[in-house]
């Protein structure tokens, strides 16, 4: 009888072959961002004094406990852990769509099959990507855990902010084995599993913003992140937590590995709902078919990013308190215009995050085109009249618009809860849907980048989520590590007008917009003469 771990050493071969290239790359990557966090820190606040002055006023401010979590404790190490919280995100994003990838994705292209035809096990499949990615999660945390120390930081501190992202991302690896069980498309495993980090995302920034003795503060104890942040590296180290999050990724790990018995290779839990024997006219046109894919998409974007606004407007006057105490930069701010720039100020950060996660989306919503083609439900629609073209230009629609409308929810959102907070609704409103506005042709870029890829490199279309993490890492990190300013001009958000507050300049808008359409339209030409499939 053939055991359900048969040939699972192959399968970890062969999937360490097959991302021998960017897993290195994203491993060293993350691994080093701690580091480089550290010496930027350490040369920006060079003394101890000035390290506590600031953490005290980073932990005293709702706007900032939202964004990135909660500060423990008053040194650099303390400062780093809670500056390097947005690598948790990315390390959990990478790790949920690689496992999904080395999962779902093969069973629906049909290389999973293929595999079963050899001496291959039930669960081989799901262990061996499972153990790649943990075991790159596990070499990420011990690489901080050995860099750290070189930056002055306790080994202590610096072991528990490594086995804590190390532990993030093997617990949303876990939520991408479950999903891709759920589901027998890897658009709807991927679509679940973000749809988890992001609701894990927003319960740790709600909980947050409202401090440790909140109504709501309870909320981040509901979140993965919120359980990593509360290890406390440099801060009397909470060891038990790391028994919360191993809980978790078992449980989740587990019930993927009970739900793979109960279905067939290729198929999810969810069985696909037959639909009826006549199509409604209303799915007579290629667009009408593709807001039937889409609408779940948009619906669940835009709402999530419209609580995010909440979250965010809703604190968005506690800004100004960072410099109650401060009379130096109490008289800058007043030469400047007063607290209202720093809230300013705020406000662009926080429409600059939030475009830049629904720049996601933007890049889920092109990549359905070959989920489409490699599912081979293209064909049969560019087998009636409906011309190429015609059916690529149906699922950018959405592409372009659905992440427009999921920015500018929250753009509504935030300038509504500020504004009612500010009491001037009336006028915080179109300030922020117009910030929202300004951030169109930077997300539009990604999408133009995934059309290139789709038309050209179909085989790469993947890729498309390396540019947006690097994206993520320059718009986020790159000024705190110290990339020079070409580094920093690669991300299309660099050239995004600073509003509200700052001046509208059309031209760079402008030519984002140029270059987007000089690469969409040539990616269109190839896609015209290349073979489907």
């Amino acid at each position: 009888m053939t055991s359900s771990l048969a040939g699972i050493r192959p399968l970890v071969r062969l999937i360490a072959r097959r991302d021998r290239f960017i897993m290195p790359l994203w491993v060293l990557v993350f691994a080093l961002i701690p580091t480089a966090v550290a010496s930027a820190f350490a040369e920006l606040y060079p003394t101890d004094a000035q390290v506590a002055q600031a953490t005290q006023q980073f932990a005293s401010n709702p706007a900032f406990n939202g964004l990135l979590g909660p500060i423990y404790g008053d040194t650099l190490g303390s400062l780093v852990a809670w500056r390097n919280s947005i690598v948790f995100i990315v390390i959990a994003v990478v790790s949920l769509l690689t496992v999904i990838r080395h999962t779902r994705v093969d069973e629906e292209t049909g290389r999973r099959e293929l595999l079963g035809s050899t001496v291959v096990g039930r669960h081989a499949p799901l262990t061996a990507a499972l153990a790649v990615v943990v075991g790159a999660d596990l070499v990420i945390g011990a690489l901080i855990a050995a860099t750290l120390p070189s930056s002055g930081l306790p080994v202590t501190g610096s072991i528990a902010l490594g086995l804590a992202m190390a532990t993030c991302g093997i617990v949303f690896a876990a939520v991408g084995a479950l999903a891709a069980q759920v589901t027998e498309t890897a658009g709807g495993a991927r679509g679940i599993g973000i749809a988890v980090l992001a609701l894990a995302f927003v319960l740790r920034a709600a909980g947050d913003s409202a401090g440790e003795n909140g109504a709501v503060s309870w909320m981040s104890w509901l979140s993965p992140f919120g359980w990593a942040q509360r290890v406390r590296p440099y801060a009397t180290e909470r060891w038990w937590v790391f028994g919360m999050l191993a809980v978790f990724a078992a449980a989740a790990g587990g019930v993927a590995y009970v739900l793979s018995v109960h279905r067939d290779v290729g198929s999810g839990i969810l069985p696909a709902r037959l639909g009826p024997a006549s199509a409604s006219p209303r799915l007579a046109s290629p667009l009408a078919l593709a807001w039937r894919l889409h609408r779940g998409l948009v619906a669940g974007w835009a709402g999530g990013l419209a609580v995010l606004g909440i979250i965010y407007g809703s604190v968005a006057d506690g800004v100004a308190d960072l410099i109650g105490d401060n009379p130096d930069m109490m008289e800058i701010f007043e030469r400047l215009g007063g607290a209202g720039v720093l809230i300013d100020l705020y406000l662009s950060g926080v429409m600059s995050v939030l475009a830049v996660i629904a720049t996601g989306y933007a890049v889920q919503a092109t990549l359905r085109l070959r989920a489409e083609e490699e599912a081979t439900r293209a064909e049969p629609v560019l087998a009636t009249s409906v011309g190429r073209l015609e059916w690529v230009g149906s699922h950018l629609v959405f592409a372009f618009a659905g992440p427009t409308l999921a920015v500018l929810a929250a753009g509504l959102t935030t300038g509504m809860t500020y504004g009612a907070v500010a009491g001037d609704v009336a006028e915080q409103v179109p300030r922020l849907l117009g910030a929202a506005l300004a951030q169109l042709p930077a997300m539009w870029m990604l999408v133009a980048v995934t059309v290139v890829l789709f038309g050209v490199l179909p085989r790469f279309t993947e890729l498309s989520w390396v540019a947006y993490g690097a994206i993520v890492l320059i718009t986020f990190l790159g000024a705190v590590l110290g990339f020079d300013q070409w580094a920093l001009d690669l991300s299309p958000f660099t050239h995004v007008p600073t509003l509200p507050g700052g001046e509208l300049l059309l031209a760079p808008l402008a030519w984002l917009l140029v270059v987007g359409a000089l690469l969409v339209v040539p990616a269109l030409g190839r896609f015209r003469r290349r073979d489907i499939g």
